[in-house]
C-alpha cells in the first residue's frame, strides 16, 4: 500500500493528485503541506487523515495540530523530513518555485520515487539530480507524454524531442501585449493552473522551462529539442525517430492522467478521466512559435545552453518578475526584459553546488527587485 507525501497539496496539482488518490485503491496519504490555505488544508486533513502536515504559518500550524492531534509543522526544513520519512514511498513535489529544490533532493537522497511537478528544481539544479534520474517520474503533461513515447525504446533510435505548446491566451491576440491585464494573462484557454504557471504559459516561459527539464530528464542536447504550437492541447509531446517518422502521445487536457502515471509507473491503470474522442476533436493544428513576440522561450534556450548559473538566474528573475506583474508593478512585456537583464549579470559557476545555487538564486532575486524598484 504505497504511502504518498504531497508537497503543495492545496495548489492545482496537489488537489488533482488527491482526486487521483480517491480513485486509486490502496494508496494512502502520509503527509500534506500547504503554503497559506489553511481552510483547504483543514478539509484535506479531515478527509485523508495524514500522519502529519505542514503549513507556512505558525499560528495555523498550531491550530490544526490541536484540532486533529497530529504534528503540523510550519518550517521549510520539515518538508525535507516529511519526504525522507522511511514510511514514505512516493513524494509528490508540487510546490511552485525554487523552494522545491531542497526537499526534492532530500527525497531522492532517501531513495524515494519523486513525482515531480516542480519545473524549477530541474531548471536550477538539474545537474545535481541526474545521479537519481531513475527515481524521478515527471508530472508535467509534456514530459509524462515523452515518458510514454520513450518507454521500451532504444534512445539511439530517437533523433528529436518535440514539445507542444498551447500558445497561451495571447496566441492570436491582436493588441499590444504591453497593455494586457492580469486577468487576461491568467485566462489560459485549455488548462486550469495556478497563477504563476498561468503567467509563465502566457509568456511561453513555461515552455522554456520545460525545454530545460527535457534536456535533463531525457539527456538530449538543446539542438534536438523543438517546440511547436498546438492550440488544441491534444498532442502532448512527440518524438522523431531516425527515419523521420513521428510517435505522438495524445490525450484529453486533464492533468490527472500524468499525475496518475507518475504514481503508478510503470503500471498504466484505469482512470476516471474522460476518453479522447478524435471524431469529436475533428482537427489538430500546429504552428511555429513566434519567438520575437514571445522572447522568453529564446531566453530559456540561451540559459540552458550556457548552463551553470544562467538557468538559476533565469528562474529566480522570472519568479520575481511574475510576482511583480501579478501585483501590478510590471507590464506583461517587462517580464522577459527583466529576466534578460538579470541573466546578463551572471557568467560564473559552471556546475554550482546546492549552496551556490541557493546563493545565486538569492542574488538574482535581489537584482530583479532592484530592477523592479
Amino acid at each position: 500500500m504505497p504511502n504518498v507525501v504531497i508537497l503543495g497539496s492545496t495548489g492545482s496539482i496537489g488537489t488533482q493528485t488527491l482526486d487521483v488518490i480517491r480513485h486509486l485503491p490502496g494508496y494512502t496519504v502520509l503527509g500534506l503541506s500547504a503554503g497559506s490555505n489553511k481552510e483547504l488544508l483543514r478539509k484535506q486533513i479531515a478527509e485523508f487523515k495524514p500522519q502529519y502536515a505542514c503549513i507556512n504559518c505558525p499560528e495555523s500550524a498550531k491550530a490544526l495540530s490541536e484540532e486533529f492531534s497530529i504534528p503540523v509543522y510550519s518550517d521549510l526544513v520539515s518538508l525535507e523530513a516529511m519526504v525522507s520519512d522511511p514510511r514514505c514511498d512516493v513524494a509528490v513535489v508540487a510546490v511552485v518555485g525554487a523552494v522545491g529544490l531542497k526537499p526534492t533532493l532530500a527525497a531522492l537522497e532517501a531513495g524515494k520515487r519523486v513525482a515531480l511537478a516542480n519545473k524549477e528544481t530541474l531548471v536550477a539544479g538539474g545537474h545535481l539530480m541526474m545521479k537519481y534520474q531513475s527515481q524521478i517520474v515527471p508530472i508535467d503533461s509534456e514530459h509524462s507524454a515523452l515518458w510514454h513515447c520513450f518507454y521500451g525504446r532504444d534512445r539511439k533510435h530517437i533523433s528529436k524531442i518535440i514539445l507542444t505548446a498551447s500558445g497561451g491566451p495571447f496566441r492570436t491576440y491582436q493588441g499590444s501585449l504591453a497593455d494586457v491585464t492580469i486577468e487576461q494573462a491568467l485566462a489560459h484557454p485549455n488548462w486550469d493552473m495556478g497563477g504563476k504557471i498561468s503567467i509563465d504559459s502566457a509568456t511561453l516561459m513555461n515552455k522554456g522551462l520545460e525545454v530545460i527539464e527535457a534536456h535533463w530528464l531525457f539527456n538530449f542536447p538543446y539542438t534536438h529539442i523543438e517546440v511547436v504550437v498546438h492550440p488544441e492541447s491534444i498532442v502532448h509531446s512527440m518524438i522523431q525517430l531516425n527515419d523521420g517518422s513521428l510517435i505522438a502521445h495524445l490525450g484529453v487536457a486533464d492533468m490527472r492522467l500524468p499525475i496518475q502515471y507518475a504514481l503508478t509507473y510503470p503500471e498504466v491503470v484505469s482512470s476516471p478521466v474522460e476518453r479522447l474522442d478524435l471524431a469529436k476533436v475533428g482537427t489538430l493544428s500546429f504552428e511555429e512559435v513566434d519567438v520575437e513576440r514571445f522572447p522568453a522561450l529564446k531566453l530559456a534556450y540561451r540559459a540552458g545552453q550556457a548552463g551553470g548559473d544562467q538557468p538559476v538566474a533565469l528562474n529566480a528573475a522570472n519568479e520575481e518578475a511574475v510576482s511583480a506583474f501579478l501585483a501590478g508593478k510590471l507590464r506583461f512585456t517587462d517580464i522577459p526584459k527583466l529576466v534578460e537583464e538579470v541573466m546578463e549579470t551572471f557568467h560564473g559557476k559552471s556546475f554550482p553546488t546546492l549552496e551556490q545555487i541557493l546563493a545565486i538564486d538569492s542574488e538574482a532575486r535581489i537584482r530583479a527587485k532592484e530592477w523592479i524598484g
